[in-house]
């Protein structure tokens, strides 16, 4: 066959295939890809021969040399049925397609090479983790087989060999240990011990490789945008390194400056957490009791907002002005990471020698003997997605703390958290010891503000009233503070839930009883009466159970529940003196009274119209355009399904039928029939089946 011939059979071909595709597609009536469309179009080109040979076989075959004979009517409506039979295969294939192989289950060529690179680097950490659990004892309970420890000595051995491991895996897996150290509510104390021991401290990068980030963060090189730069860094952690530096108005301040590279290790990592915890949540026990997927996504949120310290910065002006701002109305949600905070400990670890006064205009006033909790203050111009620009304040670590006057300091904090909590509605999420500083003049500095968590006012007023009632130990109102907090069930057992709350209170208000036993029973009367926790409200119960590990620090033996309860009566009582009272009934009153003026008008053209017999209720049915598409797709697959099995069931009875006016000597009239309403009853379940088989866009992965 010569070239034009084969060019001009190609493109007949390929114009086929089109005419193929583009029908199918279009009977359907759905949207498919055009790579998929066109593969279904050539497939059913391929098959259309084999598959139809039988029926063009039956047509009489003219003689050589005879005068062909006038095949009729009849075989002009064969025809077009074997033309509806090859436009059926591509829609055969198209709904199996989209049944079997959905769209976007198969990624495309640049995708799947991505993939596969993903894919090798993968393989090799997983690997390497593999060996690290092992070479600690930890093979067994990967795999769910590990023997439960009941002994005490034995608990602390697998602790350790956890912290070690966790140590060996590098910086994503020792923030994670260090998170679960702060779970005080999920672990066992021995391993909440160890996994407190984690430190991050590693050696700094070298001034090469920190350069370029600072001046392209920056615009230009440090020593022309401070005035005093120190490169030799004052601590150095798996995630960033701090430097020390002066601004041209001469100030201190320190320069937090993210490591090169740390965001590719982090999000390997951490989709290899998230794949570990899916495996330990599927095949252990142990997993599933404490989520352990719901876990390691909350601290992949964490993880990534650390690493953008633009987070950070907002996170610490948001604080600063709301505390001298008096706490307005913040917007609800969360910013940050309050499901599983980070748990940086760079700011912890410096050893600072100059600062501005602990009482700047930063300070956060406490309640306890004068004692003060600072906070540092961004530089917002000079803070970027991989450099913070902060205040730089004089002290050490919490570690380094005297046992003085470190009830009047737990005190303090805990009145600054609770402060943030029900007043202002920003608070720090995160309040582990890693996160304080103990000042020179002895106050405390709450640093590192990666992990924030917002309370709109409704939902502060309700944590007061919850507050206010556990202080008084009245169930009726601690039920009714938590059913406005939380989302109420339709189906909720108010008594028992009472009676629940009430027992808890006898149980846990009490001196000397466990707080964090308290937030864990707590949690249990929550999900046992099916109440679903927002993650706002969440946030504020873990930032508390961290915040007790903290005030043991500083306080060994501090009552976290006394404590609170009496916060409650000092402080949340002043809101309702009569002062307070009297302006709230002034605003409320200003609120309702252009509905007052407008109500006596409303009340008498309601009586008038019910005098005269013209009362009505006006509803319109369906008036929500959702609800009028929803229930006209509805009925529109209900008609094409009856259709479909009227066509298919009329086909089987004409298909059943002998006799009847032969179209040609094979085929009769009637079976002509049945076979063309097979063909359509075919195309109408096919329309109906592709409807159910397409999933909706959203859960597309």
């Amino acid at each position: 066959m010569d070239f034009p011939v084969t060019l001009v059979v190609s493109v007949a071909a390929l114009v086929m295939i089109l005419l193929l595709a583009g029908a199918a597609r279009r009977l359907l009536g759905v949207r498919f890809g055009a790579i998929r469309t066109f593969l279904a179009g050539l497939l059913a080109f391929t098959l259309s021969a084999p598959l139809l040979s039988p029926i063009l076989n039956s047509f009489p075959r003219t003689p050589a040399g005879e005068r062909p004979v006038d095949p009729g009517i009849g075989a002009l409506w064969v025809l077009l049925l074997v033309a509806m039979c090859v436009v059926l295969i591509p829609m055969v294939l198209l709904v199996l397609a989209e049944a079997l192989v959905p769209p976007g289950s198969i990624p495309g060529p640049l995708e799947l090479a991505r993939s596969m690179r993903g894919r090798i680097s993968r393989a090799r950490r997983y690997s390497q983790i593999t060996r690290i659990a092992i070479r600690h004892g930890l093979g067994p309970y990967l795999r769910g087989r590990g023997a439960r420890v009941e002994d005490r000595p034995g608990r602390r051995r697998l602790a350790a060999s956890l912290r070690q491991a966790l140590d060996d895996g590098g910086v994503t897996f020792v923030k994670l240990g260090q998170v679960l150290s702060t779970r005080r509510d999920l672990l066992p104390a021995e391993f909440v011990e160890e996994l407190g021991l984690l430190q991050d401290r590693v050696a700094p990068a070298p001034w090469e490789q920190i350069e370029p980030v600072l001046t392209a963060e920056l615009g230009g090189p440090p020593e022309s945008v401070f005035a005093e730069f120190d490169r030799t860094p004052l601590a150095a952690a798996s995630i960033a390194q701090v430097h020390a530096a002066r601004l041209r108005t001469g100030e201190s301040v320190v320069v937090k400056v993210r490591r090169p590279g740390i965001d590719r290790v982090v999000a390997r990592d951490l989709d290899i957490v998230r794949r570990l915890a899916a495996t330990l949540e599927s095949r252990t026990r142990w997993g599933r009791s404490l989520g352990v997927r719901e876990l390691a996504e909350g601290f992949a949120v964490a993880l990534r907002e650390e690493l953008d310290f633009r987070v950070e910065a907002a996170n610490m002006a948001a604080v600063i002005a709301y505390r001298s701002s008096g706490g307005p109305s913040g917007p609800s949600g969360s910013s940050g990471a309050p499901d599983a905070p980070g748990a940086s400990a760079v700011s912890a670890a410096l050893p600072i020698v100059e600062a501005f006064p602990a009482t700047g205009p930063a300070g956060a006033p406490g309640a306890a003997g004068g004692v003060t909790v600072t906070y540092p203050a961004p530089v917002p111009a000079l803070c970027g997605e991989r450099v913070l620009v902060m205040e730089r304040l004089t002290g050490g670590p919490l570690a380094a703390a005297d046992g003085a006057r470190g009830l009047e300091r737990a005190r303090a904090l805990l009145d600054c958290l609770l402060r943030q909590v029900l007043v202002e509605g920003v608070f720090h999420a995160d309040p582990h010891p890693g996160n304080l500083m103990l000042l020179d003049d002895g106050t405390l500095a709450l640093l590192d503000f990666g992990s924030v968590g917002r309370l709109d006012a409704a939902v502060r007023s309700a944590l007061q009233r919850f507050l206010l009632a556990m202080n008084r130990q009245d169930p009726v109102a601690v039920t009714d503070a938590l059913l406005e907090v939380m989302p109420r069930p339709e189906d909720v057992d108010e008594p028992a839930l009472e009676r629940a709350l009430g027992q808890f209170m006898a149980r846990h208000l009490v001196p000397g009883s466990a707080s964090v036993q308290m937030f864990t029973d707590l949690f249990r009367i929550v999900s046992g009466h099916g109440l679903s926790v927002p993650p706002e409200v969440a946030a504020v119960f873990r930032a508390l159970a961290t915040l007790e590990g903290t005030l043991q620090r500083l306080a060994p033996g501090f009552d976290l529940v006394g404590e609170a309860r009496a916060f409650a009566g000092r402080h949340l009582s002043e809101r309702l003196d009569a002062g307070a009272v009297k302006e709230t009934v002034v605003q409320e009153v200003a609120t309702l009274l252009p509905m007052l003026r407008r109500l006596p008008r409303r009340i008498e053209r309601i009586a008038s119209a019910a005098e005269h017999g013209r009362l009505g209720v006006n509803v319109r049915l369906l008036a929500d355009d959702r609800d009028r598409r929803f229930l006209t797709g509805l009925l529109h697959q209900v008609l094409l399904t009856v259709l479909g099995a009227t066509a298919g069931l009329m086909a089987a009875m004409l298909l059943g039928l002998d006799g009847g006016p032969q179209v040609t000597p094979a085929i009769s009239l009637f079976q002509l029939i049945g076979y063309n309403l097979l063909v359509i009853s075919a195309i109408l379940v096919l329309r109906v089946l592709i409807v159910v088989f397409r999933r909706p866009r959203d859960a597309r992965p």
